[in-house]
Formats: structure tokens, sequence, C-alpha cells
């Protein structure tokens, strides 16, 4: 199942939008030397950084082959052997990886998708016990120049909801990313 369309610009604009080293390292995404997993890579903006940040392997899932292509290229352009790209559609089959198998789960503009719940019990099904998910999403105002349309973009409160839902504990504190991003962390209980 295709996540429902966010407005994902070109990669050039993207790239404008992040600073993919400080957001890793606010979210505690460095020297980690477990799996990461990145969930809905897109251009693999994060996943690179990742892999570079941490000595773990980093997978990387998307369910648009371009995506995919378009990571491992920049894996190999930057001589990272630490990142495996995956085509798969995990909002319903999965990742496929071992439960209890990763030490942090990258959520990154992804929970708009019709089922962000099932989503959230992948993400804790592979994580083990004690080991965190990264939220980061889109700010819930109409002056942002893309992402998803405002009626299914989360607000911070409701990812804190869902995190709940899902067995993951938070404290609610949210960290700005800007100019249009926010984050939160959760810890499986």
């Amino acid at each position: 199942m295709k996540a429902r369309e966010s407005g994902m610009p070109d990669e050039e604009m993207w790239d404008q939008f992040f600073d993919p080293e400080f957001i890793l390292k606010c979210l505690g995404i460095q020297n980690l030397t477990g799996t990461i997993v990145d969930m809905g890579c897109g251009y693999g903006t994060f996943t690179i950084s990742a892999a570079q940040l941490n000595p773990g392997i980093v997978y990387a899932f998307d369910i648009e082959n371009e995506m995919i292509v378009t990571t491992q290229e920049k894996a190999r352009s930057f001589r990272l052997k630490n990142v495996h790209a995956v085509q798969q559609d995990f909002t319903t089959l999965g990742t496929g990886l071992a439960e209890n198998s990763c030490e942090y789960v990258m959520l990154f503009n992804i929970l708009h998708a019709e089922e962000p719940l099932k989503i959230l019990a992948e993400a804790r099904r592979i994580l083990q016990p004690g080991r965190r998910v990264g939220v980061v999403h889109w700010i819930h105002d109409a002056a942002a120049p893309r992402g998803p349309a405002l009626d299914i973009r989360p607000k911070p409160e409701q990812c804190v909801s869902w995190l709940s839902k899902a067995g993951f504990r938070t404290n609610g504190q949210l960290m700005d990313f800007p100019p249009y991003h926010y984050g939160l962390v959760g810890e499986k209980l």
C-alpha cells in the first residue's frame, strides 16, 4: 500500500528543508553499533547521514524503486558499506527483519500514511526492548511550502498519542527542526 501523497518535492528542494546531521544528533542517532532502520527513506537524506554517524547497518526501506536506486547510488558515492536499501511495501508486508533485532527506527515524514499505528507496530516489533523510535514530521501549518495536506498531516499531539497506543513511552517533549519540522522520541516499553 503506497502512503498517501505527501507532495514530495524534487531532491534539490527537499534537501533545503533539513540539516540531517543536526536532526539525527538531536534524536540520539549517533555512535550506535546496532541496526538502524529508515522506514520510508525517500532520497536517502537521513539514511546516508545515519550511515556516516553510526558504524551499524542502516536498512533503508521504500516502496518506490527510484528512491531505493537513489539511496544506493548515494551510498556508493560516499563509499558506505553499511547501507542496505530494500524496496518493499513495509506498510503492508512489514520489514521482514527479525523481532527485537534493531537499535533504532526512524519514522521521518511517514506517519501521514493511512495506518500510522500499523507502521508504529512494525517499528515496535523489530526494536529491542528499551530502544527508541524517532519521529519527524512537517509542522501543522499551511504556510509550509510542501508536505502532506493539512487534513492528513499529523499534529504533534497525534504522534504522541499514537506512540503511546503502539507501546512506546515518550515524555512528549517536542524538538524544533526549522524551518518546517518537529521531532520526538519514543522508547519501546
